[in-house]
């Protein structure tokens, strides 16, 4: 992930991901000048690399994760807020948020990294 570090007016600070792109939500922060700067952020997608396809619904997601191995875990403590896949192989543990619009750039990012050379996160 890429992105600028940026102070809130009540001082804590937050990584804002690719700032200066065109297309995304507005955000408005204040900088070290005193000024206000209007800013956009670009959306994240998730690719799955074999098809192209890109990942917009969970049911496209547990698909193409049942296909790699896969398999939703229903148990624990979270099971009402929460969707969990786990592979038998490993001791990998995917968490996504049961809202799909909840869904963000780091969820991706933790899919990337537990499926190597299969998904590939872009900007929108």
């Amino acid at each position: 992930m890429s992105g600028v570090w940026v102070f809130n007016k009540n001082g804590v600070m937050r990584l804002v991901e690719n700032p200066y792109n065109n297309s995304g939500g507005d955000w408005s922060e204040s900088s070290s000048s005193g000024g206000s700067q209007q800013q956009r952020m670009r959306r994240k997608i998730l690719v799955h690399l074999p098809t192209s396809e890109v990942v917009s619904s969970y049911k496209s997601l547990e698909r193409i994760l049942k296909s790699l191995g896969w398999e939703r875990y229903y148990n624990g403590d979270n099971a009402d807020h929460l969707l969990q896949f786990h592979k038998r192989t490993s001791i990998d543990l995917i968490s996504l948020p049961r809202d799909f619009s909840k869904f963000n750039s780091i969820h991706m990012y933790d899919i990337v990294v537990k499926n190597p050379n299969v998904f590939h996160v872009r900007d929108m």
